[in-house]
């Protein structure tokens, strides 16, 4: 009715002309009538699109998720700024673990020109089952966790440091992580340790891996009864990272469990303080 008077008026109609004033007035309340409905279509068709688009962006961000896991999870930082860094160190947990227990043994390490990366995996943990299992049934995580560690080596070789001063380092199921990069990306690493760790797959797993470790430090350390680690997996894990060009030192603690020792913190830290 507002619109309507407001026409009315604008239109300034000489009343002596108009034979039907109440006709004529009704005829401008039903074209006020037609116009708020012709400019309810436009906002109505807005709304209708941006909520399309919200949904068509919720889908795309969902798919994401569930092929790239652990994209998007927090990448704790320690250490030494990346100017006078002369050595980064990329943390791998364990499951069920968390980046802080690990940048807990950097004190350890005694290397204070050291800077580390510890990403988190989503969930606690970087695939779903045993490192001995068939590997599809640990994707896509774990193709997204070997993705996570190529993020970091980017995010490193971002800030002026190249993969010869990145050691990749793990433990247990990141300790699994950690060496089967190293060998599926094989190149000249600063070091690749894994603590209570081996390559990842079944037995009978093709090792036929490209490239070359080109005299890579790589450390594993691990107990002989650990009941995660077999040590037949330690052993082929240590001789294929060696075939493969890394200067392997692989040492078994009898008795010792799926856990890290003084020998290995020491042996770690012998690495990390090795001048490059």
């Amino acid at each position: 009715m507002h619109d309507a008077f407001i026409a009315f008026t604008l239109a300034r109609p000489d009343l002596a002309d108009i034979e039907n004033l109440d006709g004529y007035l009704r005829g401008m309340l039903r074209g006020a009538r037609c116009h708020q409905g012709r400019s309810a279509r436009p906002r109505a068709e807005l709304t209708a699109r941006r909520a399309a688009a919200r949904r068509r962006l919720a889908t795309h961000l969902n798919m994401r998720a569930m092929s790239d896991p652990h994209v998007g999870q927090p990448v704790l930082r320690r250490g030494a700024d990346w100017t006078s860094a002369r050595l980064a160190v990329i943390l791998l947990h364990g499951r069920g673990s968390a980046p802080e227990d690990l940048l807990r043994l950097a004190d350890e390490w005694s290397a204070p020109d050291v800077a580390y990366l510890a990403p988190a995996a989503s969930g606690r943990t970087w695939y779903p089952e045993s490192f001995l299992s068939p590997i599809d049934r640990n994707e896509p995580s774990l193709t997204s966790a070997l993705r996570t560690v190529e993020r970091t080596l980017a995010e490193i070789a971002d800030r002026g440091i190249p993969a010869e001063r990145v050691v990749i380092l793990g433990f247990s199921q990141g300790g699994c992580l950690a060496l089967e990069f190293a060998a599926r990306h094989a190149r000249r690493y600063g070091g690749a340790v894994g603590l209570s760790a081996g390559l990842i797959g079944p037995a009978g797993t093709p090792r036929a891996y490209p490239g070359s470790l080109a005299g890579t430090p790589v450390f594993i350390g691990c107990s002989d009864v650990d009941p995660h680690i077999p040590l037949w997996r330690v052993r082929e894990s240590a001789e294929v990272l060696g075939q493969l060009g890394g200067r392997v030192d692989a040492r078994v603690y009898p008795g010792m469990g799926h856990t890290v020792n003084r020998d290995e913190i020491e042996a770690v830290s012998s690495l990390l303080n090795v001048p490059i």
